[in-house]
């Protein structure tokens, strides 16, 4: 007897938490599923939990074990929390990408930087073209997003269709990009939904969504009264609010100037991908000398604080020979990402400190979110009107907000975090394994593992310090004194001497006084060294460091 087919989802991130989006889609027999991978996002590091990490992005072991039975990776979207982690894993994850034309620019560059081959990328129409990978039918369905080409999926499966919603907002002008589309969104919903995954970023915000072609007249207006030299910085993303900054810069007789390498990457995909029409003029830096500042408007990076970005180095002084002074203007047409909020707060800080006038989107004049609202994601329920509803991108509390709204619409919904794993096969979502999910991090060029202790001995040497001691042996027993390196502790003036010299004291007693055959084994010796500086630290300083100790043995012969 054939074993059953089932219809599984399982994420492996973006699903309790914003960011670091990714998805799988499986169906055939338990143990022999045919999967498909959607979007390969990352999510950023803090200096609390993570110190010195570049990227973090989710752990594809689940997936690189069965990757014989992975056909395709689809990319909704251009967004680095979608998209970002795809020339960093893809060797791991080999499978044709598909995605549409300006996302697949991006994907192209993400795996040109990593050596991979970017034939592998194949370009794809919108709604209601669909390619054909192992047992499902996948399409690419147009939304309004804050970048270009957004899309959601449709996912025809033997047990159903799937729709997959990406990120998206119900805009019916989004400067750039399609309009919200809800003659197409009935049609697709036309034959039923089985299933639709949700966006549920926005769940808590209680009124609709607003159009990103709203904010043009207030952004027009600030630009226009603006004194001194005007900049803004946005998302490098969101070509559309580049598009309408630029032109509230050129109304105002301004020049615009494009500063940042990040910026003026996305505009120029955006070019290739033909899907930025009519930008406004701009001119390079260096023709920006000659312009007085009151005739400037600069577009910089950096509206989430990042230290290396334009924003951040203005702040500092100068940024490729551009300042700000009093009485010049800052906008923030951005909202601050959660996490982000001290680091953005201390440029504020720093442009306000030079007599800068620092505006940012707090009433809601020069920023709108990219993502549906509560309001608007009922009208997506009732658009779909979908059997069950798992919602996804959101942190564990929007996921129960978003479950508890399908609810009450009698809509079956599942709450699904990181690792769950539901079967899709009948009228209502089944959790039947949970798996291990976690996450890989880029630490500078190179890839490791959440638990490969790296990152924890770091956030160690950060909290505690560090004490590096050299002893040298002969015949087991010490020879002269050892030394001791401090790092990251105070220096102590409840003796006469320094920190440094009562750990080398110490370590110099508690190896003297120590029996030679304990003297013989490197552990041991270890052991010993590292209970001395820790007492002795613990002692003068009311710290226990991370300890590393050299062992040098002279021989005979």
């Amino acid at each position: 007897m054939a074993s059953k087919n089932r219809l599984i989802y399982l994420p492996l991130g973006g699903a309790g938490e914003i960011g670091m989006n990714m998805y799988l889609y499986g169906y055939g027999p338990e143990g022999k599923e045919r999967f498909i991978l959607v979007d390969a996002g990352v999510t950023f590091p803090s200096m609390d939990g993570t110190p010195g990490v570049d990227l973090i992005m989710p752990d594809t072991a689940w997936i690189e074990a069965r990757a014989d039975r992975l056909e395709a990776i689809f990319i909704t979207h251009a967004h680095e929390d979608h998209i970002g982690a795809l020339g960093h894993l893809y060797g791991r994850i080999p499978a044709p990408i598909f995605t549409r034309a300006f996302t697949g620019v991006v994907a192209r560059a993400k795996l040109e930087d990593h050596g991979q081959d970017v034939d592998r990328v194949h370009v794809m129409e919108g709604w209601p073209e669909q390619v054909e990978v192992g047992p499902f039918k996948v399409g690419f369905m147009p939304v309004a997003h804050s970048i270009p080409e957004a899309s959601g999926l449709v996912v025809d499966t033997p047990k159903g269709r799937i729709v997959h919603s990406g990120d998206f907002k119900l805009d019916p002008d989004p400067i750039v990009g399609e309009p919200h589309n809800p003659a197409m969104l009935r049609e697709i919903a036309k034959g039923g939904v089985h299933a639709l995954m949700c966006d549920s970023t926005n769940v808590f915000s209680p009124l609709p969504g607003r159009s990103e072609a709203t904010l043009k007249a207030d952004i027009t207006a600030l630009v226009k009264d603006a004194s001194g030299m005007m900049v803004a910085t946005t998302f490098a993303s969101n070509v559309a609010r580049l598009r309408t900054l630029a032109q509230a810069g050129v109304d105002a007789g301004r020049s615009v100037v494009v500063l940042g390498r990040a910026m003026q990457r996305m505009l120029g995909y955006a070019n290739f991908a033909k899907v930025l029409d009519n930008f406004p003029p701009t001119v390079e830096l260096e023709d920006a000398q000659d312009i007085p500042r009151e005739n400037l408007m600069l577009l910089v990076t950096g509206s989430q604080g990042e230290g290396r970005a334009a924003s951040a180095q203005l702040a500092r002084g100068k940024y490729r020979g551009m300042e700000m002074r009093e009485g010049d203007t800052f906008l923030f047409s951005s909202k601050t990402i959660p996490g982000n909020e001290v680091s953005v707060g201390n440029i504020m800080n720093s442009f306000s400190e030079m007599g800068v006038h620092v505006v940012d989107e707090t009433a809601g004049n020069y920023h709108v979110s990219g993502h549906a609202n509560r309001p608007d994601l009922e009208e997506i329920h009732a658009l779909m009107r979908p059997k069950i509803l798992i919602p996804m991108h959101g942190e564990h509390r929007h996921l129960r907000a978003h479950a508890e709204l399908a609810e009450s619409k009698q809509i079956a919904a599942a709450i699904a975090p990181n690792g769950t794993m539901l079967d899709l096969s009948g009228d209502a979502p089944e959790v039947v394994d949970n798996i291990e999910t976690g996450r890989i991090y880029l630490d500078g060029s190179r890839l490791i593992g959440a638990f490969d202790g790296v990152v924890l001995e770091r956030i160690r040497m950060a909290t505690r310090g560090a004490v590096v001691v050299s002893v040298l042996l002969e015949d087991n027993r010490l020879l002269g004194e050892s030394w001791a390196e401090i790092m990251g502790l105070p220096d102590t003036s409840a003796m006469q001497t320094g920190l440094q010299e009562a750990v080398e004291t110490a370590v110099d007693k508690e190896l003297l006084g120590a029996k030679k055959n304990r003297l013989s084994n490197d552990e041991e010796v270890e052991s010993l060294v590292a209970k001395a500086v820790s007492r002795t630290c613990r002692d003068l300083v009311g710290k226990k460091p991370v300890c590393k100790v050299l062992i040098n043995r002279l021989v005979d012969g």
